[in-house]
């Protein structure tokens, strides 16, 4: 840990409030991200969230973008302050929320009423009126995400121009009935959403921009790993009613694509040498469940309702 310690010692440096401390005055406590390094830092008087970017990711990420993003996801009432940024190099410091337990699957299917605050966070960032920067265009980052792996000595899996083929028609369902935008978080992992039990609070704005904002309730869905019962807490707490078929319809288009985007992703990370996990069996996973899901029987209907509009 010394060497990570004297590089979050350094970034603390430029907190005014933190400059003169000493690291035997503070507890520096490692946190989970696949492709980041973060840890909290906890003094006295203070406790701090340290985001030191993972190597490589500035190829796909724009920092200055996520910073503007995560300040306006503060002023929304869903995310932690900003505290300090430098958006060169994307290190960034927030307060730390207290008392939160970070949220995986199964916590997501342990806590009481844990998916229903999540859709009514999201449903507050969504409907709070702030413009973000970037827009993500699922499409386009398709197409960007496989320009990065042809610079890559990686083989995508076996189907997947296939899939992506088969999805033209919901790029022409969704391009004829275009949703309005609003800002949305666009990678909604499980432990991205910190619970205190009356709240929901969203962290990492990576890939955050203006989208579709069923798109966030349909992959909160996938990445929690929720049953039936669970997407429609988490449903009901972001309408507040039932889903019309056409909002359905574009929750389960985007559960299948969210993993035909994210298996790219995957692969970009088991390309450059990514150890936080096993990304090529987090890419070939994905990739099988969204084609599972594309072939369900009930699939062409739900592009159909949002094609019917």
């Amino acid at each position: 840990m010394s060497e990570h310690t004297q590089r979050v010692m350094a970034q603390l440096r430029n907190l005014p409030s933190h400059a003169s401390l000493d690291e035997a005055a503070c507890e520096i406590t490692r946190l989970g991200g696949l492709t980041n390094l973060v840890f909290r830092v906890d003094s006295a008087d203070d406790s701090v969230i340290v985001r030191i970017p993972g190597d490589g990711t500035e190829e796909y990420i724009d920092r200055a973008i996520e910073l503007a993003n995560a300040e306006a996801a503060h002023r929304a009432g869903v995310s932690p302050e900003v505290l300090w940024a430098d958006a060169a190099t994307g290190v960034m410091i927030t307060r730390t929320v207290p008392d939160i337990t970070t949220m995986t699957p199964a916590n997501f299917k342990s806590i009481d009423g844990a998916a229903g605050r999540a859709g009514a966070a999201l449903a507050q960032l969504h409907g709070s009126g702030e413009t973000f920067q970037f827009r993500f265009e699922l499409f386009a980052m398709i197409d960007e995400y496989l320009k990065v792996l042809s610079t890559r000595d990686v083989s995508l899996p076996e189907g997947y121009h296939d899939v992506v083929k088969a999805a033209e028609p919901i790029k022409s369902a969704l391009m004829a009935n275009p949703a309005p935008l609003a800002p949305c978080h666009c990678d909604p992992l499980s432990e991205n959403f910190l619970d205190d039990g009356r709240t929901m609070w969203i962290v990492d704005w990576e890939y955050s921009g203006m989208n579709d904002p069923l798109w966030d309730v349909g992959d909160l869905s996938v990445e929690a790993e929720m049953d039936a019962g669970q997407e429609a807490e988490l449903l009901a707490g972001y309408f507040g009613r039932d889903p019309t078929a056409e909002e359905m319809g574009r929750v389960v288009i985007y559960k299948a694509m969210c993993d035909l985007l994210w298996t790219l992703w995957g692969l970009i990370q088991h390309a450059d040498g990514n150890t936080a996990e096993d990304f090529w069996a987090y890419a070939t996973g994905r990739f099988d469940r969204c084609r599972k899901l594309m072939n369900r029987a009930d699939f062409d209907a739900h592009v159909a309702a949002v094609a019917a509009r």
